[in-house]
């Protein structure tokens, strides 16, 4: 890997001086779709491509049971003792891991506990980006912070992100921990693509207001710009076959065809330019991809590394213009 290639992969995550690739291996899949040798196969592959950032969560893999996901990675980091430093693991917490009544949710009993959970199924002494899957208003933020603040004081998490919030709850989420002279959250993990592209009114102005790196899950709306039409021709859809893809291909099937149709125009994968396309936008870290296959990976390597012709790129605002006028509120709102 050339030194052109590591400038070009890989970023700071926000304001800190953590170093991570512009590319996460997300992890959602592993455990139903992607059996364990396979994902200890894709995460060597990944490594060895200078993607160094894994995400998952406590929840993931509840295709065999909860928590499945955290323990193939775990036991890929067990036979990789030596990368342990060369990897950025990333989880969440808040999903409910059981029937019992403070099972779920942003307490601090449930912070603490799910931490230690996460830690024993990884197999490792820390975690190096402990995210909060989505907003629990219910709890304040003292008391989140309480239980952060003494998980990263004791050596178990190193920084501590945010996934699915609203602008003002990254706002609110950020004040609170200036008043207790915490660093506070440094990225926020959401939804984004051209498809949905709400996250650029508030959240992604929110996180660059206060140095918070995004890290955007789905960008190819579950598969539903990855050449969807294609593949159902050719019979060969797999995740964009069902799920939020599929429940949306009726919605936007015409853009849908012109979309795959303006690809091929310009002699572009769909997959590959959807991805490049969020890679591109502004205040975007890194993407979330979840990769079935090494040529997946590939081609989300691929895409980071062509940047787009302005033609094409003029013809993707045509076929999905911005909420409103675009840009962030409240402008876009304005008429």
């Amino acid at each position: 890997m050339t030194d052109e290639d590591d400038y070009v992969l890989h970023t700071q995550l926000g304001r800190t001086g953590l170093r991570v690739s512009r590319l996460v291996l997300g992890t959602v899949n592993f455990g139903g779709r992607v059996e364990e040798p396979e994902a200890h196969r894709l995460m060597d592959h990944a490594l060895a491509e200078g993607i160094n950032f894994v995400d998952t969560a406590n929840i993931y893999g509840w295709r065999v049971y909860k928590g499945h996901t955290e323990e193939v990675i775990g036991r890929w980091l067990a036979g990789r003792s030596s990368r342990r430093d060369e990897v950025v693991v990333a989880t969440k917490v808040g999903d409910p891991m059981g029937d019992g009544l403070n099972a779920h949710g942003l307490s601090v009993r449930n912070i603490v506990a799910s931490c230690e959970a996460s830690l024993r199924r990884l197999g490792t002494d820390w975690i190096d980006l402990y995210q909060m899957h989505h907003i629990d208003r219910s709890v304040g933020w003292d008391e989140v912070w309480q239980a952060m603040d003494l998980l990263v004081a004791q050596g178990k998490v190193r920084y501590v992100g945010s996934s699915n919030f609203a602008g003002w709850d990254i706002a609110s989420a950020q004040e609170a921990a200036r008043r207790r002279h915490a660093l506070g959250l440094v990225s926020e993990q959401c939804v984004y693509n051209l498809v949905t592209r709400h996250a650029e009114l508030e959240v992604i102005p929110a996180a660059q207001a206060y140095g918070l790196g995004v890290l955007v899950w789905s960008p190819l709306h579950g598969g539903l710009l990855s050449g969807v039409l294609r593949k159902l021709r050719e019979n060969s859809a797999v995740k964009s076959a069902q799920g939020r893809a599929a429940e949306a291909l009726d919605r936007y099937r015409d853009t849908i065809e012109a979309y795959e149709k303006l690809c091929a125009d310009h002699g572009l994968d769909p997959a590959e330019a959807g991805l490049a396309w969020t890679l591109s936008r502004p205040g975007v870290t890194a993407a979330v991809i979840g990769p079935r296959t090494e040529r997946h990976v590939d081609g989300a390597l691929a895409a980071l590394r062509s940047p787009l012709p302005e033609p094409f790129v003029a013809g993707l605002e045509e076929l999905f213009p911005p909420v409103g006028r675009g840009g962030p509120a409240p402008d876009a709102w304005l008429s």
